[in-house]
């Protein structure tokens, strides 16, 4: 019986390379272009709050003032990036799909998708702006992302997830914007991964670099994604995992993939 493909959900980072090619980004660009009008409402929303203040955006000083001026030119001259070189934040960086064989990158790029305050969804190989929201930010009018996303993402990722293994590295603010059991009646296994200290205590800051270097043993791993997640052995952090299924999660099976070192 082959093993079925991995679909695995990450975050965005709040660091982005700046810069980009001279290709302007448009709304319908990439994977999931039929995220467009949404992605057209999340621009007007910026737009009209200037591009976001310190309390939207969650940073002050020159970082806020580069941010604003990326996201004011989302709506006009905004270069792209691939979504792998964009992203610089720690959990990309431990994933580290640059360093990849050609063959890991080309995986990386077909079975990665990250979800985003802007963009909804994107693949590792789609164009990116350079640009910073938060899933988890109140953009007037449009409220709460996480909440005004998650009917507009869901019937999206059905489709895309049918068939595959879903891993969930998402932190608690994106996963709010995925509907699981969706996915999961629509013919995906889901799976949700966390990492914890090995005393059980919540993996914090530094989980976040254990969390790439999960993303990355999952993406060269050639056994079935599940097993994947057993076998896994890092210093500090082993995973805990949920299955999912429609409409109800079945199993917390936190003891069975706890990995040991020794």
């Amino acid at each position: 019986m082959s093993t079925p493909p991995l679909l695995l959900l990450l975050p965005p980072s709040e660091g982005k390379a700046p810069g980009g090619r001279a290709t302007k980004w448009t709304p319908d660009a990439g994977s999931f272009g039929t995220l467009a009008a949404d992605r057209r409402a999340v621009v007007a929303a910026l737009g009209a709050a200037g591009g976001g203040g310190e309390a939207l955006l969650g940073v002050g000083g020159r970082h806020l003032e580069r941010a604003r001026a990326a996201n004011l030119e989302l709506d006009g001259d905004a270069g792209t990036l691939p979504a792998w070189r964009r992203y610089t934040g720690v959990v990309h960086d431990h994933l580290g799909v640059a360093t990849l064989s050609r063959a890991g990158r080309e995986r990386a790029v077909g079975s990665v998708v990250v979800l985003s305050g802007l963009l909804g969804a994107v693949a590792l190989g789609d164009p990116v702006p350079d640009y910073r929201l938060k899933m988890g930010a109140r953009l007037a009018p449009l409220g709460l992302l996480t909440a005004w996303w998650r009917p507009r993402l869901t019937p999206v990722l059905v489709a895309r997830a049918a068939g595959h293994v879903v891993v969930d590295l998402l932190p608690i603010e994106h996963a709010a914007a995925v509907d699981h059991a969706a996915l999961a009646a629509g013919g995906a296994i889901v799976v949700r991964a966390r990492l914890v200290e090995r005393d059980g205590r919540s993996g914090g800051h530094d989980a976040k670099a254990a969390k790439g270097r999960l993303a990355r043993h999952l993406l060269t791993s050639r056994a079935h994604p599940e097993r994947a997640l057993r076998t896994w052995v890092d210093d500090r952090y082993v995973v805990e995992t949920e299955s999912i299924a429609g409409p109800v999660p079945i199993a917390r099976r936190a003891a069975s993939t706890r990995s040991s070192t020794r």
